[in-house]
């Protein structure tokens, strides 16, 4: 009988405490949706992880940045536990987000956190050359970014800035050396890519850059 005592006790303790994490975890992804610094202090000073991902599977620090969270951010960046590599389902990380918002500070911030610009499958620099932020394009490549960096079906940065980024972007990366003879998995070039949206000037210089 005093068995199944102990054991009801601590069943009924654990499922306090799963409750308990549960609230905290709504709480705190509330609270980074809406740049509540204060909360997500106060939840990490009570012991919450600060790596914890939202029932979506994304961090804290990830969902920062695609909200334009800073204050939060700051906070969960001075924490000496964020892991800022964490990826998302989608094996995005924070970086990656930053650099697609154009978040220039934030960019610099990260890397100098030691944050990775060179990763397995879609890259940080294949995001910046997708957006419209030169700088951050600039500031990759400074940092060491492969330029030529092969995404999980071979499309590079240089392509997604034909086609989704800022125009002068595709035109520092041929300055920067990238290959525009390389083809994805569709055996499409960055001059395809720069066709599909219309940039026909834009294809024709990368045409030429192929041959």
């Amino acid at each position: 009988m005093i068995k199944y005592f102990r054991f009801a006790v601590y069943l009924f303790v654990m499922i306090g405490f799963s409750s308990a994490f549960a609230d905290q975890s709504v709480t705190f992804f509330r609270a980074v949706n809406v740049d509540n610094e204060q909360t997500v202090k106060e939840l990490l000073a009570m012991g919450f992880d600060p790596n914890t991902p939202n029932p979506q599977g994304r961090g804290g620090l990830f969902l920062a940045m695609r909200e334009g969270s800073f204050k939060v951010a700051q906070a969960l960046l001075a924490h000496p536990d964020i892991r800022v590599d964490a990826t998302t389902p989608a094996d995005e990380t924070p970086l990656m987000m930053a650099c697609i918002k154009g978040h220039l500070d934030w960019v610099q911030k990260l890397l100098d956190r030691s944050a990775a610009i060179n990763r397995p499958g879609w890259t940080p620099l294949h995001y910046a050359a997708s957006g419209a932020e030169l700088r951050i394009v600039i500031l990759l490549l400074d940092r060491g970014a492969d330029i030529d960096a092969l995404s999980p079906n071979r499309s590079t940065p240089l392509m997604m800035a034909a086609r989704y980024g800022a125009e002068d972007a595709a035109e520092l990366l041929l300055q920067r050396g990238a290959n525009a003879k390389l083809r994805n998995d569709l055996q499409l070039n960055a001059a395809d890519f720069a066709r599909a949206a219309g940039r026909e000037q834009l294809a024709l210089r990368l045409e030429a850059a192929a041959r």
